[in-house]
């Protein structure tokens, strides 16, 4: 049963007003808060670069507050192109590395400049077949000086009695093939044999330009040699190595020996006579001048050598094929 109105009792509004007065403070923390991060955020701004009060010698950076700044997060080594120090370093090394590049570049071009090796392999097929026919017959060949052209010599094409690494190249390759298949024909082949055949022969034409480079230093001869020409005069005997080996095998080892004496005796006429234009002194008054005997030994020494290694290097292929 429901009582009169004047009997009821007054309705509280504390509930409303609790309810009220707690969003208002939820309100009042959230504003507080977002001030607060904001003045947080601008001393970290001001402070920044400055050493940090609470860690001694750590200074404010984007790397020491990457977790805390939305957006800070750092790519790998950008923490170095702050450093001031880092920054000295790493221009310094990179100046280091271009004047070493400059400097390996300039010794590259001093003693293999492709422009010098151009020179060497400027040939054509009118030059080869004059050079060989040089080679084999050399008794009836008149002029052996070197042509100039404004201080440089006469590209090879054009001038026969210069010296090319085109058929030094082509005849070692060619050696190494025609032993390897004389090899198999006599049924000693293996790749081992090949590979020390080719080693031999490298290493003999490296300890001859070594010698005689050492040879034109210590005698203290006056030439225009360069260790190219050396290279190339010491590896003609590879011509004659190998056509001494296709007489072997097809004619007996009767002809091998008669095709590698002739062409000995022809390499040596063409070494004396190329090396005397290079490295004789010139005479005055009919008479020797200082040098000429030193000279005269230097010529026979790298003429006469050149028989010896091209026997020693063919020998072992061609003398074991009897025992077959």
């Amino acid at each position: 049963m429901d009582a009169p109105p004047e009997y009821r009792a007054p309705k509280s509004s504390q509930k409303r007003r609790t309810k009220g007065s707690k969003s208002s403070q939820q309100k009042q923390q959230a504003q507080n808060d977002f001030n607060l991060q904001n003045q947080q955020q601008q001393q970290f701004m001001q402070n920044l670069g400055q050493p940090d009060m609470f860690y001694t010698g750590q200074v404010f950076t984007q790397g020491n507050y990457a977790g805390q700044v939305p957006g800070a997060a750092l790519f790998p080594g950008q923490q170095f192109l702050g450093d001031p120090l880092a920054g000295m370093a790493m221009q310094y090394g990179q100046t280091l590395a271009g004047q070493g590049k400059d400097l390996v570049n300039q010794n590259i071009q001093k003693y293999m400049a492709s422009s010098k090796l151009k020179y060497y392999f400027a040939v054509d097929t009118a030059y080869v077949g004059k050079k060989l026919g040089l080679l084999f017959f050399p008794y009836t060949h008149a002029d052996w000086s070197v042509h100039y052209n404004q201080d440089e010599p006469v590209a090879p094409r054009y001038e026969i009695n210069a010296p090319d690494l085109y058929i030094p190249v082509m005849a070692f390759v060619t050696y190494i093939l025609v032993a390897g298949m004389v090899l198999g024909i006599q049924g000693r082949f293996t790749p081992e044999q090949l590979g020390g055949q080719a080693s031999s022969a490298l290493v003999w034409l490296i300890i001859e330009l070594v010698a005689f480079t050492l040879s034109l230093y210590i005698l203290n001869l006056n030439t225009s040699l360069k260790y190219l020409d050396i290279i190339a005069y010491c590896s003609y005997k590879f011509v004659g190595m190998t056509v001494s080996l296709l007489a072997g095998i097809s004619f007996g080892r009767g002809m091998y020996y008669c095709v590698l004496l002739w062409f000995c005796i022809s390499l040596v006429v063409f070494l004396m006579r190329t090396l005397k234009i290079q490295i004789m002194p010139h005479q005055s008054n009919d008479s020797l001048t200082k040098g000429a005997k030193r000279s005269l030994y230097m010529i026979l020494s790298i003429s006469l050598v050149q028989p010896c290694l091209m026997w020693w290097l063919t020998s072992y292929v061609m003398i074991s094929k009897k025992a077959t």
